[in-house]
């Protein structure tokens, strides 16, 4: 009796932070989605793909610091994503990336440190955000991947699913500070975002590739879902 009273104590705290860290992410989240739908006429699609529990990793093309924000609002359901060191030196930053499931790392691809972090991640069931290119595109087409890619797909053995994002580049290029906002409620401009999650890949296939044509047969799915997902932008 004594032992189940003291676990309960224990618990209870614990029960509460989880609570009040899920109400948090569903404001962020809602009050974000509507910035997004309203600034650059955000379009998804595919979010079906998304297992709604359980470990999944999650590669898309990077084109933007908004890649997290619209990928996070495709979701069905609460995400990871690992964002650089140097975002977590103000305090008051920092802790707002935490408290919205990113976790520091020294790169934004998959280098050693990412690649723990990652696992670890996954080892706790979460979907895992990742952006394999491990840079902001300079152009906006999908770049080389990083080989640590292929690493991270042997050990993870868990549903990998390509994310595609278009005119995110458009809206705020690594070249710029400020983003050019297309207005849903305005003709459509150069700025529109649309995410496109496509289905799952079977990781043991993958599992089985030479690391070159892994790494080829990624960087072209994630071909295909950025494809998607400019088709999916709203043009006029």
């Amino acid at each position: 009796m004594l032992v189940s009273i003291v676990k309960r104590h224990v618990l209870w705290p614990e029960r509460v932070r989880a609570w009040f860290s899920f109400l948090w992410y569903e404001a962020v989240y809602w009050l974000t989605m509507g910035g997004l739908t309203l600034a650059f006429s955000l379009r998804f699609e595919g979010r079906r793909h998304i297992p709604r529990h359980g470990p999944a990793l999650l590669i898309a093309n990077h084109q933007s610091f908004l890649d997290p924000i619209a990928i996070g609002l495709a979701m069905p359901r609460h995400i990871c994503f690992l964002a650089r060191k140097t975002l977590f030196r103000n305090s008051l930053f920092g802790n707002l990336l935490r408290s919205l499931n990113a976790a520091p790392v020294d790169q934004e691809g998959v280098a050693k440190e990412g690649l723990k972090t990652v696992l670890e991640q996954l080892r706790n069931g979460h979907a895992v955000l990742i952006f394999p290119e491990g840079e902001r595109s300079w152009k906006g087409n999908v770049q080389d991947l990083k080989p640590g890619i292929s690493l991270l797909v042997r050990r993870a053995g868990v549903p990998i699913i390509p994310i595609g994002i278009a005119g995110a580049y458009e809206a705020l290029p690594r070249t710029r500070n400020w983003p050019a906002i297309s207005p849903l409620f305005l003709p459509a401009m150069k700025g529109t975002i649309a995410v496109s999650v496509m289905p799952p890949l079977d990781s043991r296939h993958l599992a089985h590739l030479e690391r070159g044509d892994l790494l080829t047969e990624l960087h072209n799915e994630l071909q295909k879902a950025y494809q998607r997902a400019e088709r999916l932008r709203r043009k006029r």
